[in-house]
């Protein structure tokens, strides 16, 4: 409830920062939304909704029944403990949206998010419809793990959820240089949604870019190397379900065609593109390719 308290004070704002966005786009003389794109993004948001109270009907007693066996006992009443549970769900947060990546079966949710050609705060909207069937909130079973209560959890993701909002614009350049260094920004999650090879599978920041500078998946923006949106092989098409179900449909047709045990499991659990055949594109292999293109090779 605490959640859905926070997400109903933070809409107003989500209004007047898409109005503000539109106004700097028409002023500068760029190209508004680009209205079907919105709408399936706003779809697939609105379907979230579906799938976040199914996460949410698991996941309450689930993880109720795992703080009963919890390692610590916090004290709420100290200055620290809140802050300490924004930083825990953060850390969670880049492992799930880190294996999003990197395992295909997760992925098949997660790209939904990737979809849209365009980077406007619309496309925050575009969200999954399969996360419960996914799984990918695992990681954030640590939560109730290490001593921290439902309630507690269930706002710091309404947080999470609120901060990312702003991130999804092209109407921000940089940030400050020390906010840059510890948050993730609209320069960080640019390079995030980006299909560019050096920016393929990088800044998985939730809120803080501490994350990935620690575990070195960080990428800082390259003026010389503008992103460019969307997922590496483009579905073409502005349908919902389409949108939301294309990579689960590849998936199936995959298992269908492998013909090793160890293909089916790659085919679920191995990264996004992979193929038993050899005939798939990685993310590593698009970016080793690029890094062994003759110009940037180094002169002999």
């Amino acid at each position: 409830m605490e959640m859905l308290a926070l997400l109903q004070y933070a809409v107003p704002g989500f209004v007047l920062l898409v109005l503000a966005e539109l106004a700097w786009m028409r002023w500068r003389g760029g190209v508004a939304y680009e209205w079907r794109d919105s709408v399936a993004s706003l779809t697939m948001g609105l379907g979230n909704l579906v799938d976040g109270a199914l996460i949410a009907l698991v996941l309450y007693p689930l993880f109720a029944l795992l703080y009963e066996y919890r390692l610590f006992d916090w004290d709420a009443a100290v200055w620290w403990a809140f802050p300490a549970v924004l930083l825990i769900q953060d850390f969670c947060f880049y492992w799930s949206h880190r294996l999003s990546h990197q395992w295909r079966w997760w992925w098949a949710a997660h790209v939904t998010h990737h979809s849209s050609l365009h980077f406007n705060l619309s496309t925050a909207l575009r969200q999954p419809w399969s996360g419960f069937f996914a799984m990918s909130w695992i990681p954030y079973a640590l939560m109730p793990v290490v001593g921290i209560p439902v309630e507690a959890i269930a706002v710091a993701h309404g947080v999470s959820l609120v901060y990312q909002f702003w991130i999804h614009t092209e109407a921000i350049g940089r940030m400050p240089a020390w906010f840059e260094a510890v948050f993730n920004t609209p320069s960080h999650h640019r390079v995030h949604h980006a299909t560019n090879p050096r920016y393929l599978d990088r800044n998985y920041a939730g809120t803080l870019i501490i994350w990935d500078r620690l575990f070195g998946t960080f990428e800082p923006e390259n003026a010389m190397d503008p992103p460019r949106y969307g997922i590496v092989k483009n579905i073409g098409t502005f349908n919902p379900a389409v949108i939301g179900f294309h990579e689960w449909v590849g998936i199936f047709r995959d298992l269908r065609a492998a013909r090793t045990w160890r293909g089916r499991v790659l085919t679920l659990f191995g990264p996004p593109g992979w193929r038993e055949d050899g005939k798939g594109s990685t993310s590593e292999t698009i970016r080793d390719a690029w890094r062994r293109r003759p110009e940037a090779m180094p002169a002999e």
